[in-house]
């Protein structure tokens, strides 16, 4: 009997921890996801019932309806902005990864022993208020600014005749947006870089590869996973982006996230068509992140 006893110890304390653990569980997740559900969840619901017309911002009778839905796929409006949107996001993403990618290689595999200040000096721009910096752009851009400045002094311009391109303008905003963004996707590519297995640069040095050869076969493909979490890191924000816009791009730099704003905010707003667009947008993004992780997720069952 107290053999059979001890035998039945062991699954005895294990069924507890079992049970201890399924407690757990709940208790730990609950906070986090009823904060998920008060401020996204429910948030979303509002809006969506918003753009079914169930809520209204004027009295009377509502009931739910597709108008609105109808209206915006068929409204080429609405479409055509969202789709310059799209393009000047898919430019700033590319030259925000072209221009961080060589930053995040060298700190990452050069071998530098300041590499770490020279990382914490990359970051250094997140000290300093997003407004501020978009703000010092107006400065520089002006025209009165300092690049305008310089070609009056030098003689390349007139001061009649400043560049007035330079502000207000499709330019200034993917210029502003490239500026703010790179120090920030310049860190998933490092830490991608950062783990990279050198012993595989080593072997491709021995098999005789050359530098760009080894970079093109094994850096690249490597870091690649890096490298398209960055490009979404941009892509994802700047394409609802409307305080850069709203500050340096004028009326030919006016994207989607503007006209919500206004939808939301003008003397004579319209929630009803701004929630659509607000929900077409956040089902874009959705898809977006529901791809990357697909692919994510293949990537990691090759590399097994």
């Amino acid at each position: 009997m107290a053999v059979e006893g001890q035998a039945r110890a062991p699954a005895v304390r294990s069924a507890r921890r079992r049970r201890k653990r399924d407690v757990a569980t709940p208790t730990l997740l609950a906070p986090p996801v009823a904060w998920l559900v008060a401020f996204l969840v429910v948030p979303v619901a509002i809006v969506a019932a918003y753009s079914f017309d169930v809520y209204s911002l004027f009295p009377g009778k509502h009931g739910f309806t597709l108008a609105a839905w109808r209206a915006f796929l068929h409204s080429s409006v609405y479409l055509g902005l969202f789709w310059k949107s799209v393009k000047m996001s898919l430019v700033v993403s590319v030259v925000v990864v072209a221009l961080a990618y060589p930053v995040a290689y060298y700190l990452a595999l050069s071998g530098t022993k300041r590499k770490y200040i020279l990382l914490l000096v990359l970051i250094a721009p997140f000290l300093t208020s997003y407004l501020l910096r978009v703000l010092a752009w107006k400065v520089i851009l002006g025209d009165q600014g300092v690049l305008n400045t310089f070609l009056f002094w030098t003689g390349l311009r007139s001061p009649d005749h400043p560049l007035s391109q330079l502000l207000y303008s499709r330019f200034a905003v993917i210029l502003v947006l490239a500026y703010i963004w790179v120090p920030f996707v310049a860190l998933p590519i490092f830490v991608t870089l950062e783990s990279l297995d050198r012993h595989l640069l080593e072997a491709a040095s021995d098999l005789y590869a050359s530098r760009w050869r080894a970079f093109v076969r094994v850096t690249l493909p490597l870091s690649l996973p890096g490298v398209i979490a960055a490009f979404l890191f941009v892509f994802i924000p700047t394409v609802g982006e409307f305080v850069t816009p709203s500050l340096v791009g004028g009326t030919s730099g006016y994207m989607y996230g503007n006209q919500i704003a206004d939808l939301f905010e003008t003397g004579f707003p319209d929630w009803e068509t701004g929630s659509v667009l607000a929900l077409f947008l956040l089902a874009v993004v959705a898809v977006l992140t529901a791809v990357f992780a697909r692919f994510m997720q293949l990537r990691q069952v090759e590399a097994r």
